[in-house]
């Protein structure tokens, strides 16, 4: 295939914890070929998460060093650690690569939005409250996190009418499929087969 156009947007997935929104957006990104942008991390990485694929996992001296540098459009504590999105890194994979896709938080969603306006289209991705309770609790999570994301429920899912859709994911191929459907309508790529 060749891409003959490519927009350069920046795609925020979001929702409450325990939604599937990395899992969904990271099999979009894969999908539709775009690149992801991650977030740094200063607590240690999780059971099966890689350092430069799912955070850049880094001390908090580095963390506050960025900070104090005005390098982050996002920078939120949880459960004691903190987590950031720097400007730089969605400016250069957006130069290098056309459109990009993030997985943030709410807060950090609409922090995006505000910055980037309508270069940014936020994915609200969702599933019901028992549902991320019983996945966060499968995913190997300390009780005391489960609780904390679980605290925070309510308020990420007010966030669902400021997105520009809204996906229910209980379902990963059909949630994917449609979501890269969605986005393939923002791309406009006008994907054409060559032999």
């Amino acid at each position: 295939m060749n891409v003959e156009s490519d927009r350069k947007l920046i795609f925020v997935f979001t929702g409450p914890d325990g939604s599937g929104r990395k899992t969904v957006a990271d099999s979009v990104g894969a999908t539709l070929g775009i690149a992801k942008v991650l977030s740094y991390a200063t607590r240690k990485p999780r059971p099966g998460e890689v350092n430069g694929q799912d955070y850049h996992f880094i001390t908090p001296e580095l963390y506050e060093q960025f900070e104090r540098a005005g390098d982050f459009i996002e920078s939120i504590s949880i459960g004691g650690s903190r987590y950031g999105v720097r400007g730089e890194d969605i400016e250069q994979s957006l130069r290098q690569g056309g459109s990009v896709y993030l997985i943030v938080n709410p807060e950090g969603a609409q922090l995006l939005k505000d910055r980037y306006g309508d270069q940014a289209v936020r994915l609200f991705i969702y599933a019901d409250r028992r549902t991320v309770q019983e996945r966060q609790q499968e995913s190997g999570l300390d009780a005391a996190i489960v609780q904390a994301k679980m605290d925070q429920y309510e308020t990420a899912i007010a966030y669902q009418p400021n997105c520009e859709h809204a996906f229910e994911n209980y379902d990963l191929a059909h949630t994917v499929f449609d979501i890269s459907n969605t986005l393939e309508h923002y791309l406009q790529r006008n994907l054409v087969e060559r032999d």
